[in-house]
């Protein structure tokens, strides 16, 4: 019986998704990327899709930039802007290598995109030459978030690195990741004093941005996405955070195709929802926390998959309630 918190949004895309995304001004507005190599908006309200537009490869990652542009990136190496009120595409410059992440910085009406080739490139759509700034990083960039002007990226290598949105000559700080294994997520939390990272290994870790003994003592990571099978622990890749923009608790999505919702200062898990048929590669709050979208399609933790496998993709859209509050102290 299907939850009835819960939405199935018609028309998703028929191979994995990558990024899921809510519009910062209007709750019901969700661009969906895949690796059909589209970018999808939809009114997730009415259920219905009000656009799409393609790349030439697979999409990694898009945005929105205000209530009417969407940015995205991926395997073609372009970066596109999207006019979602006239419909009209047009490419904003190019990487080297394969773009994983698109971020907007709303204060500063910058895009920020990173990529394999080792750099993050600034990008002012107003401009006659948009890419302003292009900076070197010692690896490849894997993900990346950003809460006001402070950007964290997250690269091969276990390097993490913290950037100032208004002045990104350096990085304020230069991190190695919590955790062993390779780093597939971040998300910032949104009273921006952290942030967390999660692993192919089963495991998030919160880390503070506040480089002092005392704030940097509270960091911590745990075992989470794993399950004990006779006998033998099945571990899965954390493909997903998101941080509620009202609470500040943050959801996960794993290859397990579990979604759960963590309060990071009580150190508890507050609900595990239940399991969806495939893995869930990207998750997303609405701005004003009533909803998360969860992406459910296979997230190729096992390399090719078979051909019986294309189309079995979904975007889910859930009721958000008090589920999401913090523990009480």
């Amino acid at each position: 019986m299907a939850d009835q918190k819960e939405i199935e949004l018609a028309s998703p895309p028929f191979d994995s998704i990558s990024s899921v995304t809510f519009s910062p001004t209007n709750p019901s507005h969700l661009l969906v990327g895949g690796w059909d190599a589209s970018v999808r908006l939809y009114d997730v309200n009415a259920n219905d899709q009000k656009s799409k537009y393609d790349h030439k490869a697979a999409v990694l990652s898009c945005c929105f930039g205000d209530a009417t542009k969407a940015y995205s990136g991926g395997l073609d190496t372009w970066v596109r802007e999207f006019d979602l009120e006239r419909e009209t595409t047009r490419v904003l410059g190019q990487h080297a290598e394969s773009i994983s992440r698109v971020v907007w910085i709303k204060d500063t009406n910058t895009l920020i995109s990173g990529a394999w080739d080792r750099t993050l490139r600034l990008w002012d759509p107003r401009a006659q030459a948009p890419c302003t700034a292009t900076h070197p990083q010692p690896e490849r960039v894997y993900c990346m978030d950003a809460v006001g002007n402070t950007i964290v990226v997250g690269m091969a290598g276990r390097h993490i690195y913290i950037y100032d949105a208004r002045k990104m000559g350096e990085p304020l700080q230069k991190r190695e990741s919590s955790l062993k294994f390779m780093t597939r997520a971040v998300a910032c939390m949104i009273d921006g004093k952290g942030f967390a990272t999660s692993s192919v290994e089963g495991r998030i870790a919160v880390d503070y941005l506040d480089p002092s003994p005392e704030a940097q003592v509270k960091k911590y990571a745990f075992k989470c996405h794993r399950q004990t099978v006779d006998g033998v622990d099945h571990v899965w890749p954390v493909n997903a955070l998101a941080f509620h923009p009202v609470h500040n608790t943050f959801a996960s999505g794993g290859s397990d195709g579990t979604v759960s919702l963590w309060d990071h200062t009580a150190k508890k898990r507050l609900r595990q929802y239940p399991k969806f048929k495939d893995g869930v590669p990207a998750l997303a709050f609405s701005a004003d926390g009533t909803k998360l979208a969860v992406a459910v399609s296979y997230c190729w933790d096992d390399g090719n998959k078979p051909a019986a496998g294309v189309g079995k993709t979904a975007v889910l859209v859930r009721d958000v309630g008090d589920e999401a509050k913090p523990k009480v102290k």
